[in-house]
């Protein structure tokens, strides 16, 4: 069963300031590679969405809802609901993640346009 992939505009504008940053620090064809495979491993929560564990920064705080993917240096957050892979965050692991996952979960935005 293939289950759609939303991001929400939190997670939308995480791909566009990542793309932005690398175009910057480096080129934008590195950029546009980057981002290609962030696309991908977006495309692969469609098919097997429950095989991310949950973060171990929500997990300490007893929430278990949430899963992650990896595609090093980036996390990608997100929860399966009513068949649906909704995606809030995608970032940098390196930040400090238990701040930025509890101010983008708390006061996220809803989900917009299927992406996959």
């Amino acid at each position: 069963m293939k289950y759609p992939v939303l991001l929400t505009r939190d997670a939308r504008n995480d791909l566009e300031d990542i793309y932005d940053y690398i175009a910057a620090a480096d080129s934008s064809q590195q950029a546009e590679v980057r981002l290609g495979e962030l696309n991908e491993a977006l495309a692969s929560l469609s098919h097997f969405p429950e095989r991310g564990a949950c973060p171990y920064e929500l997990q300490e705080m007893g929430i278990r809802t949430f899963r992650q993917n990896f595609l090093k240096p980036y996390r990608i957050i997100y929860q399966v609901i009513e068949k649906q892979v909704i995606v809030f965050l995608i970032a940098d692991g390196r930040r400090d993640m238990q701040t930025l996952l509890l101010r983008r979960l708390l006061g996220g935005s809803p989900p917009e346009g299927k992406l996959f």
